[in-house]
């Protein structure tokens, strides 16, 4: 079936409810970044499948917005559809409301009605579209329908995989104590119970993962804590009898995953906390009890690392450092073969998945040659698939999921000869990328504080790149964690010791080659604060960022006259610390070629 005639079938549909428009995000019914295949509404009806986007269909047009990691992409999968591309974020673009109200304008349409799945829309979201439709034309906003139950004939049903227990060797807290904490910051927020919604928040407070989401160990469920009892909502043919029997003994109840607003309804506190950017808007109009609107205190909690998850981090970097040099000397090796993208994708992720604990990557890889390097969120197939040359430069973006850690690096490879643009632009992000990585700061800052450090020197040549510099990193969950980040966009959550975060500045010529470069780090007090005025019991604690990644930075394209002798210094302890906790774990051949990769500037 073509999208022309999914559409069609949608407006069929909004036809015999008297519908103008409907809008469709790229969520699912927990907020989630990446959604279970049953929930991929906005990629079956536009053919998209980046990870952000939202459609609108009327009864005469179509469009879909994203943001400018995925514009390029876009452009080619929406190419022979009705869809127009919109670009958030670019002059000229118009919001979803007023591109509605031009088009009921230029139809004629006379007080016209616009629809959205309310369960697939978080409470903030869908206020602020009923705002903004309001003040565009008085447009209402009905929320409680589905078209894809009828017209996505064959849509993937629930995932129905097993749930299973993250050790406490790995978790390094247990769950009765999150939940107490959990209770405790209630509390503090004069709230009885609250309804997490998020999966990967359930998954981090339960201690437990699975396998419902792609690269992303979570399941689907809901859990409703009150001051007495905590039930998980899930369907039971996903829990094993280990499971249930762990469940039992930490006193959470079960009951099945389509009761969660049953449960709203049959909630005997006086009030209940629902996050309004988490919970969906379905939910928060059946909770009968007064409303907190508040954030949840979880993803606050989940982004502080305990030591045991540390340490998972520590280990996975290790066997993830071990792959990655394995890759790179046999890229080096089958350069004579013109190996492919796609081949490159297969032959990481095999050696990734002879590491111990390996259990999925982490985000779909991205290896991008040349002129797919500048599309950002690239990910080869079939149709798009090239081979590599012996020049030019090869940006890889992956990462893996192991049970003691998540990891994600990029690094961006000198096949052979460069241009001097090239290797220019490849040591302006290097640049950043160090500039951030040495930051010294004091205790919570802001990520968009910092931001600037990272892209000072390619704005000085009007250069710039569009997404985020540095997310959280979760541990063995999401490779996406917040709400801490490396920003231009204002983000309030202060850095703290303990959390991870990237560092990924990058520089993307359309049609030429993109740079990018990332390690994942970790926030860690400053030990070496001999150079502050104040002795230390009158100054604020200050922070600094040490480097979990580890796998040589190609020194190849660097253009050295560039960088400066503190920059050269980093570089090269890095390098040091790299062969140094990588070298006992490969074979002669191997350390010989990392020293090589490690040598000093």
């Amino acid at each position: 079936m073509t999208i022309n005639n999914r559409l069609t079938l949608l407006r069929e549909l909004m036809q015999r409810e008297h519908l103008d428009a409907f809008i469709i995000p790229s969520t699912d019914a927990h907020q989630s970044e990446y959604v279970a295949d049953h929930w991929k509404c906005r990629e079956w009806i536009s053919g998209f499948n980046g990870s952000a986007g939202t459609a609108v269909v009327t009864m005469d047009s179509a469009a879909l917005w994203t943001d400018s990691r995925y514009f390029l992409a876009a452009e080619e999968q929406l190419k022979g559809t009705e869809f127009q591309l919109m670009k958030l974020k670019i002059a000229g673009t118009p919001t979803i409301a007023e591109w509605i109200n031009e088009q009921f304008v230029m139809n004629s349409v006379q007080s016209p009605e616009v629809a959205i799945d309310g369960m697939l829309w978080s409470v903030a979201d869908a206020e602020e579209l009923i705002r903004d439709l309001r003040q565009h034309g008085g447009i209402t906003l009905r929320t409680n329908l589905d078209p894809f139950k009828t017209i996505w004939r064959d849509r993937p049903s629930l995932p129905e995989g097993k749930v299973e227990i993250q050790p406490m060797e790995y978790a390094g807290e247990s769950c009765q104590s999150k939940i107490s904490r959990i209770r405790h910051a209630l509390r503090e927020q004069h709230a009885d119970g609250m309804l997490i919604s998020a999966l990967d928040d359930i998954a981090w407070t339960l201690n437990l993962r699975g396998t419902d989401v792609h690269c992303t160990p979570v399941f689907v469920g809901y859990l409703l804590i009150s001051t007495t009892s905590a039930t998980l909502y899930v369907q039971k043919e996903k829990l094993p009898m280990e499971v249930c029997r762990y469940l039992d003994e930490n006193h959470i109840q079960t009951d099945d995953y389509a009761n969660v607003g049953k449960g709203l309804k049959d909630y005997f506190e006086y009030n209940i906390l629902l996050d309004p950017n988490e919970t969906s808007y379905t939910l928060m109009k059946a909770a009968v009890r007064e409303v907190v609107r508040g954030a949840s205190p979880v993803p606050s909690m989940k982004i502080l690392k305990n030591e045991a998850e540390i340490q998972g981090y520590r280990r996975a970097m290790l066997r993830d450092g071990v792959a990655m040099v394995r890759f790179l000397m046999w890229l080096e090796d089958a350069m004579e073969s013109h190996p492919t993208e796609l081949s490159v994708d297969r032959k990481l992720t095999a050696l990734r998945a002879a590491q111990p604990l390996f259990r999925d990557l982490s985000f779909d890889t991205i290896a991008g040659y040349e002129a797919h390097g500048a599309i950002v969120h690239y990910e080869a197939t079939p149709e798009t698939d090239i081979p590599l040359q012996p020049k030019g430069l090869l940006l890889l973006d992956s990462g893996a999921q192991y049970q003691d850690g998540t990891t994600d690096i990029t690094r961006t490879i000198a096949l052979g000869p460069l241009t001097e643009e090239q290797r220019h632009v490849y040591t302006l992000v290097l640049k950043g990328h160090i500039a951030l990585a040495r930051a010294v700061f004091p205790e919570r800052t802001t990520g968009t504080q910092l931001d600037v450090l990272a892209r000072q020197f390619m704005w000085r040549e009007g250069l710039n790149y569009l997404h985020g510099t540095g997310h959280g990193v979760g541990s063995y969950l999401s490779v996406h964690e917040g709400p801490h980040q490396f920003r231009m966009e204002w983000k309030p959550q202060p850095l703290l010791a303990g959390m991870t975060v990237t560092n990924e500045p990058g520089i993307y010529l359309t049609g030429k080659f993109g740079v990018r470069i990332e390690n994942t780090m970790l926030i860690v007090p400053a030990e070496d604060s001999g150079f502050f005025p104040l002795p230390e019991g009158e100054r604020p604690r200050y922070l600094c960022l040490e480097p979990l990644t580890l796998c040589p930075i190609d020194k190849r394209p660097i253009e050295l006259s560039m960088l400066t002798s503190d920059e050269r210094q980093w570089l090269n302890d890095y390098h040091q610390m790299v062969f140094d906790r990588l070298s006992p774990l490969l074979l002669v051949e191997e350390r010989k070629w990392l020293r090589e990769a490690t040598s000093a500037l």
